[in-house]
This record gives C-alpha cells, structure tokens and sequence, in this order.
C-alpha cells in the first residue's frame, strides 16, 4: 500500500502491522535507504539498509499533524527490525508504544529503528576506517530522510535517540556530538567505564583466538561456521568488534589494533588510551558544553549488570553533575538482559520535554 508522505507524496511501503479500525494502535511500515556514506565500507557490509518505521495511531487519520520523532538503536548483535519480533511473554517495542500512547505515558510519536549492524556484530553507532561511516549515516541520511519523508517536526527538541547496552552506548555518544540534531538522550545499560566494561575480557579473547592460531584464524573460522554461537564465542567477537570500532588502523591486516600484545596478553598503552577516548566517561570534559544543551537527560541500569555497567553509570552521572550537567539516573534491581520494559520509564520522560 502507499503512504502519504511529508509533501503530499506518495510512497511505497512494506506494512509490518496494519490497525484494525476503530482501535489506537499504530501502523509499522519497513524503509529502506540505499546509503551513500556505507557503499564499498570495508566489511563488504550492505549499504542497502532497511528498517522499520512505527508510525502513531492518529497518523494515516490526521494528515496535516506532525510528530516528534524517537530514533530507537539496537545493542550489540541487534538491528532495528529485531524489536519488532514477537518472543514469548514479551511486548514488540510497536507494541509497547500502542500501550504507553493508549493510556497517556507518552504522546504520539514516529519512532524510527535503524539498522547500523556490521559483520563483525555492531558498530557502535561510529565512524570507523575498519567498519564504516555508521555516524554520518545516521546523522546526514537517516534523519534528513525521515524528515522529507514524513510528516515530522525536523528540529533537535522534537527529536530523541535511545538505546540499550551498545544502543544506550550510541545514543549518548550521539547526544553528545551532535545536540544540533538531537535535543534529548535516554542511555539504558550503555557502554561505560571501559576499564571495568571491556577488560575482562581480554584474556578469555585471547584463550579463544588461540585455539584457532591467533585472531585471523579465528575470523576465518568464525565466518565459516555454519551455526555461529555467540554466547560460546562472545569475548572474542565483541572484542574485535569493539577494536574496530575504537582503534581502526587501515595499515594493518586486520583494520584495526588491539589493544594489548596477543603473543603475551600484556596490554599496549598507546591503543588503550585510543579506546578510552571514546568511553562516555572520558569523553565529559570534552562534550560538557554539548550535553548541556540537551533538554532531556535520562540514564539508568540494573543493579546486577554482567558487564559491570551499573558502576560505569554511577561514575559516569557523578562526574556529569560535578561538571554541571545532570542526568536523571535510575537503578532497578535486574540485570543486563530482557530489560526491555524499562522503556517504560524513559519514554515518557522524554515525551514530556519534547516538543
């Protein structure tokens, strides 16, 4: 069927849901963008993106309103069509947001779930020599593109990005970097403190890659698998994709560096210090003056996080309101996994600074 878009214009979509009449639920359609930025990228990635788009209930009925817009990123492993997928005891994010609009949490609103997923997992939502231009696909495609597309308010306070884990990871990186195009920042279970987050991990990569000759063998074995287990293989694949993400180096066979010796696992100061310029953490003094023009500033995380994130969110939030910028932080007791219902909490904080 054909969608009216922002001119008038008709478009052609794929409907992932279709509202029965007389019932406020919204209509969730795939779009897709053939992007400049991601063509020939290094991992041979596609640069044909397809994502859904969750359009509110009001929007194929009121054709002259126009809507804030929520750019809703994936964690690690993830893209953006993974939240609409039914699991067992489980709402799909439309779903959730039929719920919250349906008893007034949050106000009616297009939500938009890229897909910035690489071969090696994820991108973290960055521009990397070893990965692609993730950053600027987001930033100067997907955003324009939804707005010509659809009927939104095109300004950074009627604009918020969320995430979980890598996704909270993105959306306070891109918070931070770019609040001329986002005016509001939810951060579940981000990325944080990377001396607790990514560290121990480090030698179990090592033991891993090691029973494969080292870690070209590993990639090479890994891409051949025909049933890839990422639980069993986890600190290696995140690893390197962390590395490619935080310490690109087109020089080497890899594309990238890791950070510490694979011969004797000591690790390499000078490649640590190029990760710790991308932790969120570190990155405070930098981007105060930036974070400070954000409206809405959520963080929040489970007391019991296998990563440790819930100690990185509480230096992270500490040090944020020493430099005059807070952030509204909330912990719960659970840990880094199906957290999904704390969405729940975010979105209608930031309905409610939105514009």
């Amino acid at each position: 069927r054909t969608v009216e878009g922002r001119m008038g214009q008709p478009m052609e979509v794929r409907i992932l849901s279709r509202p029965p009449r007389k019932q406020m639920i919204g209509t969730t359609i795939l779009e897709v963008i053939d992007s400049r930025v991601l063509r020939k990228n290094p991992l041979g990635d596609p640069s044909l993106r397809r994502f859904p788009v969750y359009l509110p209930p009001s929007y194929t009925t009121h054709r002259t309103k126009h809507y804030p817009v929520y750019y809703m990123l994936a964690g690690f492993t993830g893209r953006g069509e993974s939240f609409t997928h039914r699991q067992a005891f489980s709402e799909t994010l439309p779903d959730q947001l039929d719920r919250l609009i349906k008893k007034k949490k949050m106000k009616e609103a297009i939500v938009v779930m890229p897909d910035c997923f690489t071969r090696y997992g994820g991108s973290q939502y960055l521009n990397s020599s070893a990965t692609g231009r993730y950053e600027d696909h987001l930033v100067k495609e997907v955003v324009p593109h939804i707005d010509k597309m659809f009927r939104t308010k095109p300004t950074p306070l009627s604009r918020a990005v969320l995430g979980k884990s890598s996704g909270g990871y993105g959306a306070m990186i891109l918070g931070m970097r770019h609040p001329d195009v986002f005016g509001h920042i939810a951060c579940h279970s981000g990325d944080m403190y990377f001396d607790y987050v990514y560290r121990v991990d480090f030698p179990r990569h090592l033991n891993i890659v090691s029973r494969f000759g080292g870690t070209l063998g590993f990639i090479k074995a890994w891409e051949e698998m025909p049933k890839r287990n990422a639980g069993q293989y986890f600190p290696a694949i995140n690893t390197l994709a962390m590395a490619a993400c935080y310490s690109p180096n087109p020089k080497t066979k890899l594309g990238f560096d890791l950070p510490f010796d694979e011969n004797t696992g000591e690790m390499i100061p000078a490649i640590w210090k190029k990760w710790l310029a991308w932790d969120p953490v570190h990155m405070l003094p930098r981007y105060r003056k930036n974070l400070a023009k954000l409206k809405t500033r959520f963080i929040d995380c489970g007391t019991r996080d296998q990563f440790h994130l819930h100690w990185g969110a509480r230096i992270f939030t500490k040090k944020a309101k020493d430099l005059g910028v807070p952030f509204r932080h909330e912990e719960f007791d659970d840990d880094h996994s199906g957290i999904s219902y704390r969405y729940d909490s975010s979105l209608p904080v930031l309905s409610r600074g939105m514009k």
